[in-house]
């Protein structure tokens, strides 16, 4: 606490003033919280201080006018009553690199290599992003390191209702479920067990803990696989959506499934069950479609907020039409990529899709290695 309020201190990031009447005063408080068994359960892991800028916080210029009340534990001895008026912000700064250098002590550690349990390996084509370890302590958490491992993560056309008894350990397959969404990060070919799995986070029956073991069974397997990342010029962005009609065989509803590509590289991708039961199965594809062109939207935003903004149409593959910087197109079924984010398929075309999402074998580096 003490070196990051000499940090905020050091940057004049406020001003003591007498309290003003009729004025809201914001209040000051330090915020902890214990992470236990960082790797499971939901939590992340953090980076280590040494890669700070020196604290947490990066502040620019506050045009409004903000009080705030002195930290508590911090107070000024003189003046114990006075309040804080706020000049600088918080996460405003936009400056790169060199210009942090300028106003931050900060310590460069380098080319990326590993950064909250994911492992950066660059290669002569791109960089490759993986979770082997992680994957590994999953596989540990379950007692499954001697299972046999599968060639899917889910059985080609499995539709799983909520019948049967309970798990015995509902917090092990809480704790192996939120486990399984972090390795998502890199892994978009477990994207709809997973998806499936979390459904029933708040009654889970055996069956559930049936599939939840299959995918650990494919992860065993498949422990090397990786997302691929590649050197590119080409800014065309490309989002693939496809949606189940009435796959939940109890509540009728939907899975819609989407993966965005700009250029070579997958951006984005999504397995989500729809709020409602579509009328038709043109429906369920308009509402897949609907959330698959949100995303682009948003993307090209933050591309453009980037000085990198987009010259041409997004194209959309899908069965329907729409408007405007989207142009939403057909495409036969053996090319629909997002089949793999909504639907169990047999191992040949599972196997083709995952390689389509750029999920690849990585050089794993040694255990021993961060």
């Amino acid at each position: 606490m003490t070196d990051e309020y000499t940090t905020l201190i050091n940057n004049s990031t406020w001003t003591l003033v007498p309290h003003p009447s009729n004025t809201n005063i914001v209040r000051s408080m330090w915020l902890f919280k214990h992470k236990l068994n960082a790797d499971f359960g939901g939590y992340s892991t953090l980076a280590r201080s040494s890669a700070r800028c020196q604290d947490a916080f990066l502040h620019g210029q506050l045009l409004e006018t903000v009080y705030m009340h002195q930290p508590p534990g911090f107070q000024d001895p003189k003046y114990p009553n006075h309040v804080s008026l706020l000049q600088k912000s918080l996460y405003g700064l936009k400056q790169v690199i060199s210009s942090l250098h300028k106003e931050f002590l900060m310590t460069d550690l380098g080319p990326l290599n590993y950064f909250l349990g994911i492992h950066v390996t660059r290669t002569t084509s791109g960089m490759s992003l993986s979770q082997w370890k992680y994957a590994i302590e999953i596989i540990e958490r379950a007692g499954m390191t001697t299972c046999h491992p599968c060639r899917t993560p889910v059985e080609s056309g499995a539709k799983r209702t909520s019948h049967g008894p309970p798990v015995q350990d509902l917090t092990l397959y809480r704790s192996l479920a939120g486990a399984l969404q972090f390795l998502t990060i890199t892994r978009p070919d477990i994207s709809y067990s997973v998806q499936q799995i979390c459904l029933n986070m708040h009654d889970p029956r055996e069956q559930h803990m049936h599939t939840l073991r299959r995918v650990i069974r494919y992860i065993q397997g498949t422990t090397d696989l990786g997302l691929q990342l590649y050197s590119s010029s080409t800014s065309t962005l490309v989002a693939y959506s496809d949606a189940d009609c009435a796959g939940c065989p109890t509540t009728r509803r939907s899975t819609s499934g989407y993966c965005v590509f700009l250029g070579n590289n997958l951006l984005s991708w999504s397995s989500k069950r729809q709020l409602t039961p579509s009328r038709s199965s043109a429906e369920a594809e308009y509402r897949g479609v609907a959330n698959a062109v949100a995303e682009t939207c948003w993307i090209r935003n933050l591309l453009r907020e980037l000085h990198c903004p987009l010259t041409t149409a997004t194209l959309v593959y899908c069965d329907n039409i729409s408007s405007g910087q989207v142009r939403v197109l057909h495409v036969p079924s053996r090319y629909q990529f997002a089949y793999i984010f909504n639907k169990g398929l047999p191992y040949a075309l599972f196997d083709d899709f995952r390689f389509s999402l750029n999920v690849r074998s990585t050089t794993a580096p040694t255990m021993g290695e961060c």
